[in-house]
């Protein structure tokens, strides 16, 4: 189900959320209710009508009766009047600007009025010209940090995220599958290696030759195509409907499978270093098979790992193929057996309505257990510093760990750990004492302010506690909206192995963080990893294919991850650190 309907009320309410934040703090409280309703209604797990037929909108968590009577508005009449009005009281067009560093309501607020600029394009030439730089306030550097992120955002604008990607990719695919015609299928180029952001969505397809121009309709049907930008006998090109980014098809015959799959899975590197080891051997590799030079013979060309055996190479993993000594690792036979989604044992970051979770510690508890094979997962929810998120303070964290251990109870086992995501101040310290933090079952440590300086010995006063045994999103970048802070990687990955803490590849789509450089890097110094979802909704938990996906692109081994493991051997490492003399830790 696509669930229209809630995508459309999300957006609405958002667009509400945003409208109240740039008309300032005086409304900072119908802008935070909105921003919930918006978060609420896209994590829903039916659609919106469900809730309404059987009159049950105000039993929803974080839908209050004047968000459900709006909800029944729309329901209704396909508008919500307030939303209609709201948007004549402010500059709209410039709204979704407040997601860019740099341009805060405040910020936009002044432009708009002290210049009358009501467009996006408006305000980059202004920054341009020079007349924001005129205005009090907006000097060199402020208007440095602007430009910069809108180079940022950039990003987001002409590729898109990878989780966004493989949604629309896999839609294609099951509207391509479901035709008896269509032999083989696969997402192919950087979408296959699961590249952090995505370009076009490409597909590859396999048919017997009579039924392309079948296949070629479908594809180019308005269905899923908005706009035909080409179309062939074996090559498309369209604008989705949907998502309106641009996807290309590719058909080849049955017994070309393997060489094309290999030729369109890229990348361009890890294809010429082949071809050229390819021709060294007295053969010619193409989209088309592997060929002997000498007669033109093609000897195959059906499945990849014919290819890659032909060739003299172990089959190298899609994720791998950056040609980054993959190639030579498989000469000699030693691909690893990178991390599978079925190896993770349980979720170490989540979020509740102790925070700013949207659900309860039982329904994520109810959740995961109808669907995840998990032996454990971690409640980590925020401390007092993070308000924003509404960090928990000392009060409320015992709350929470009653109720972890009545579930628990309930359960007849331990399947619930109790853990916290506490702040790591500017000074390192902290948001909670150590006393506190000995008495939970797992420590995660985060930045969540001062993105503007170095925080690399933020980061390692944290590791250095006794009590943290992980340090989550470790460069706080947010995809298109935030660069990483500055961080002395080396320094945090050395200290990181000696005092026995654990790195977190964040699986949230906007975060990847470690990215897989990061995460290769920090294994091959010793490090272990931990894959976590940071789930706010239910819906999060599906991520963790996310964070697999950036761990088999940092060649990560089940090994090389923590969670992969029961909770015995996550406590015989916490005790490792438990060893340790910090005091001598200069």
């Amino acid at each position: 189900m696509s669930f229209e309907k809630n995508k459309k009320l999300a957006r609405i309410f958002y667009e509400m959320s945003t409208i109240y934040k740039y008309k300032g703090a005086a409304e900072r409280f119908r802008f935070l209710a909105y921003q919930k309703a918006s978060k609420v209604i896209s994590a829903l797990p039916k659609d919106i009508l469900f809730y309404s037929k059987n009159h049950s909108l105000n039993e929803i968590n974080g839908i209050g009766e004047g968000i459900a009577e709006k909800i029944e508005e729309y329901i209704t009449s396909g508008r919500i009047m307030k939303f209609e009005r709201l948007k004549k009281d402010v500059p709209y067009e410039l709204l979704d600007m407040m997601e860019i560093t740099g341009f805060g309501p405040q910020s936009l607020n002044r432009i708009h009025e002290e210049l009358n600029i009501k467009t996006k394009e408006k305000v980059i030439a202004a920054l341009q010209n020079g007349e924001i730089a005129k205005l009090k306030g907006f000097g060199e550097t402020k208007v440095k940090k602007m430009l910069q992120g809108l180079k940022i955002h950039k990003t987001v604008e002409d590729r898109i995220l990878l989780w966004d990607a493989l949604e629309i990719g896999e839609k294609i695919l099951l509207r391509l599958k479901e035709m008896p015609e269509v032999k083989n299928i696969e997402l192919a180029g950087s979408l296959r290696r699961r590249k952090e952001t995505i370009g076009d969505i490409d597909i590859l397809v396999s048919c017997d030759e009579k039924f392309r121009k079948k296949i070629m309709k479908t594809f180019t049907d308005p269905f899923l195509a908005k706009q035909i930008l080409a179309k062939g006998d074996t090559k498309a090109s369209i604008i989705l409907n949907e998502s309106e980014r641009q996807a290309d098809l590719r058909i080849v015959n049955e017994d070309e499978w393997g060489s094309a799959l290999v030729y369109f899975t890229g990348s361009k590197e890890h294809n010429i270093h082949l071809r050229t080891i390819a021709k060294e051997k007295g053969y010619k590799i193409s989209e088309y098979g592997v060929f002997k030079i000498e007669n033109k013979k093609r000897i195959v060309s059906k499945t990849e790992e014919e290819i890659y055996s032909t060739l003299g190479f172990q089959f190298i993993p899609p994720e791998m193929r950056e040609d980054k000594g993959e190639i030579e690792l498989s000469k000699k036979n030693k691909i690893p057996e990178l991390i599978q989604l079925k190896d993770i044992a349980g979720d170490m970051q989540m979020h509740s309505l102790y925070s700013d979770g949207l659900s309860s510690i039982a329904d994520i508890v109810q959740h995961i257990k109808k669907n995840y094979q998990y032996d454990y997962i971690v409640i980590t929810d925020h401390s007092k510093s993070s308000r924003i998120a509404n960090g928990m303070d000392e009060k409320e964290l015992f709350k929470q760990l009653k109720e972890i251990d009545f579930i628990n109870k309930k359960l007849g086992k331990i399947f619930v750990r109790s853990g916290i995501e506490v702040d790591i101040l500017a000074d390192g310290k902290l948001d909670f004492s150590d006393e506190l933090l000995a008495r939970l079952d797992r420590v995660t440590a985060a930045i969540h302010s001062n993105f503007n300086i170095d925080n690399t010995d933020r980061i390692i006063s944290a590791c250095e506690n006794p009590y943290v045994n992980c340090i989550a999103h470790p460069t706080g970048r947010l995809i298109g909206k935030r660069e990483p802070y500055k961080i002395d990687i080396e320094r945090i990955v050395e200290t990181a192995k000696f005092t026995k803490t654990s790195l977190e590849i964040n699986a949230q789509p906007d975060r990847m963080d470690l990215n897989d450089a990061f995460a290769k890097f920090a294994i091959d110094t010793g490090v272990k990893l931990v894959i976590n979802t940071d789930s706010h909704s239910l819906k999060d938990f599906n991520y963790m294919k996310l964070g697999v996906d950036i761990a088999r692109r940092a060649w990560c081994t089940k090994d090389n991850i923590l969670n992969t493991k029961p909770w015995t051997e996550i406590e015989k490492f916490k005790s490792s650190k438990a060893k340790i003399s910090f005091n001598v830790i200069s």
